[in-house]
């Protein structure tokens, strides 16, 4: 079965180098590639004299000139991708981002999201720059994967993945983690950050379940001395020439005030790396 993936563009140079990037990742997979566009249009009241059928004039051409964009990638895609299992479909949409993102989803039953965290423009930063934040915040019934500006595609030499031991994940959670790990043969290194390396008993009974859904990945334990989370995480992955972070953004959570939020924020606006948020399922 095929994969569904979502690709929101802003046409910037930005949103194609994700797509590429999205291309390579699943290289040797069957996808099915949704390209979506959400667009605005703006009607200006000239009084008496605005034409009646104005609104839907404007409203055509913004629509016509997305539909154009959309069709030029497909082109480019064509040539670019010609050996790939991959399909691609178009979809013009006039919404905002995150709503369009949230219907679509819905809709088409999508299963991943890959979406750059910054425009070309100051106007597409608005758009699909802190929008990516947000996506990541509030898109919580599928993954999202975030690439960073400017990132060229390369298979993850490992893959990160930061943990206090307190949350209680399912392993239906962690389904992507361990897809991309397999498809890329990337290790996964299970990072604790914390002042102290020693576990309660809770927390060891985590960690044990955690490796029993590690099952046929490969995969290694590390901890970090820090007192700061987000700080030990970077320092990890620059140290360590990590290619990709995945964590899940939990909710409803005590933890998650001191964890998963600022880790949102924190790793949309600064990492270096792409950044996978997959979410709690029961929320």
């Amino acid at each position: 079965m095929k994969k569904k993936i979502l690709l929101p563009t802003d046409f910037s140079q930005h949103s194609w180098n994700t797509i590429v990037y999205a291309s390579e990742l699943f290289k040797n997979e069957e996808c099915n590639f949704y390209l979506l566009n959400a667009f605005k249009y703006e009607v200006v009241d000239l009084g008496v004299n605005t034409p009646a059928n104005s609104e839907d004039r404007i409203y055509n051409m913004a629509k016509s000139k997305s539909e154009a964009q959309l069709k030029k990638l497909i082109k480019m895609l064509a040539i670019r991708n010609s050996g790939y299992n991959h399909t691609y479909s178009t979809h013009a949409v006039n919404n905002n981002p995150i709503n369009a993102i949230k219907e679509f989803v819905e809709t088409k039953d999508i299963e991943l999201i890959i979406v750059g965290n910054k425009g070309e423009t100051d106007a597409l930063d608005i758009v699909y720059g802190s929008n990516a934040i947000t996506i990541m915040e509030k898109i919580r019934n599928c993954p999202v994967l975030v690439i960073p500006s400017h990132f060229e595609y390369k298979d993850p030499k490992e893959i990160v993945f930061p943990t206090s031991y307190k949350t209680h994940y399912k392993k239906r959670e962690l389904e992507y983690l361990f897809e991309i790990s397999k498809i890329t043969n990337s290790p996964v290194r299970i990072l604790h950050v914390n002042k102290s390396a020693s576990l309660d008993e809770k927390q060891l009974e985590k960690r044990a379940l955690l490796e029993e859904y590690l099952d046929g990945v490969v995969y290694t334990f590390h901890w970090l001395e820090h007192d700061n989370v987000q700080t030990g995480l970077h320092l990890f992955v620059q140290s360590r020439g990590s290619e990709m972070i995945v964590f899940i953004n939990k909710k409803h959570a005590f933890f998650d005030v001191l964890f998963s939020k600022p880790m949102v924020k924190d790793l949309g606006q600064h990492a270096k790396v792409p950044v996978l948020v997959l979410h709690d399922l029961r929320n």
